[in-house]
């Protein structure tokens, strides 16, 4: 039985464990999508949603607590500069997990870990480029 048991291990040792966890919650502020397999995409969502809700209030205890786990002073800054206001109205759930299938090779299942509001900003940036795009084009049909 699997009582009492924190987390997944992952199959490695803690200081393995440790930087994968580390370097795959940078990967997912820096591009704020991830490519990965469910497992370890269950954990790193554990990781990412208390480091976006500690940077929802911008002090310095929070950057001290969030700067353990990321080593990344860019993407710290980013965490509390961009991330951190784009979910203060939000009460939790700043990621989704999106099935693609199983990895050819071993069959493992492969997932997209992603920020929650990524999608509405792309939209809104092409819906942008459209309108202007779609101003000039009936000007030029017409002539």
């Amino acid at each position: 039985m699997k009582h009492r048991i924190g987390f997944n291990a992952l199959g490695r040792r803690s200081a393995h464990r440790k930087a994968l966890h580390r370097n795959m919650v940078i990967s997912l502020f820096r591009y704020e999508r991830i490519r990965t397999t469910k497992a370890k995409a269950k954990e790193i969502r554990k990781t990412a949603e208390k480091l976006v809700t500690r940077a929802k209030e911008d002090s310095v205890h929070n950057r001290r607590i969030a700067a353990k786990r990321i080593h990344d002073k860019a993407i710290l800054a980013k965490l509390f500069t961009e991330l951190g206001p784009r979910y203060r109205s939000r009460p939790g759930g700043y990621t989704r997990i999106l099935r693609l299938g199983f990895r050819e090779g071993d069959g493992s299942e492969m997932v997209i870990l992603e920020l929650v509001d990524r999608k509405i900003r792309e939209r809104q940036k092409s819906k942008k480029k459209e309108k202007t795009g779609d101003a000039t084009k009936p000007a030029e049909a017409a002539k």
